[in-house]
């Protein structure tokens, strides 16, 4: 079983890294081979908007993207991986432009007919929600205020799953992130490790019930 980890954060060893090392390490401890992709040290350029990738070539497996830079290789990876852990701060109320680049970008794992007018894309490689995802975020506001921090961040990974048929496992928010207690911060980091244990708990699952 494969786990991927995508850190938005610009800090490799910040808060939201950490606790995607301990989420990455929870799932080894079930028995999942994982790596761990730092957009920060990975080349990805803005989508373009030119529909290239997902209007041709309906047979690909993932479309072809005409800018040159790590995405294709990233995406390779991606489609082999039974479960992703994506982790991000908060920034100005959603994930990082860092995250949001990725997830634009993913669109290469879709196809739309040219003349498909007002509809939605398709996944060129359904997972039939036997892959499994879980999301940390992390932002300087408590706890209470998971509403209006973490949810658009979880809704913005959320919603490109949604076309790829990947479930949702866990969702984890992180506040008061600016002055967390030593003591408070590795509690959540034994949080991070049981879920990453539960997402491959939950694949294994979804195997067995498939």
């Amino acid at each position: 079983m494969l786990v991927l980890g995508f850190l938005g954060s610009p800090k490799v060893n910040g808060h939201s890294g950490k606790l995607l090392k301990k989420a990455l390490e929870g799932a080894e401890s079930r028995g999942a081979v994982t790596k761990r992709y730092d957009l920060i040290k990975l080349n990805v350029k803005y989508c373009m908007g030119c529909n290239t990738c997902y209007h041709k070539d309906p047979e690909l497996l993932i479309g072809k993207c005409p800018l040159k830079d790590d995405m294709a290789s990233i995406l390779e990876e991606y489609v082999k991986a039974d479960g992703y852990i994506f982790a991000s701060p908060v920034y100005d109320a959603n994930v990082t432009a860092l995250m949001k680049t990725f997830l634009e970008r993913k669109i290469m794992l879709s196809y739309k007919a040219p003349d498909a007018y007002g509809k939605l894309p398709e996944s060129r490689c359904p997972a039939n929600f036997k892959k499994k995802a879980s999301f940390i975020v992390t932002g300087s506001a408590v706890d209470e205020f998971k509403e209006v921090m973490a949810d658009p961040c979880f809704e913005a990974i959320e919603a490109h799953l949604m076309l790829e048929q990947v479930d949702t496992a866990n969702e984890m928010y992180v506040g008061g992130i600016e002055n967390i207690s030593q003591e408070t911060f590795s509690e959540r980091l034994n949080q991070a490790f049981q879920l990453g244990a539960h997402i491959v708990e939950e694949i294994e699952k979804a195997r067995t019930e498939g």
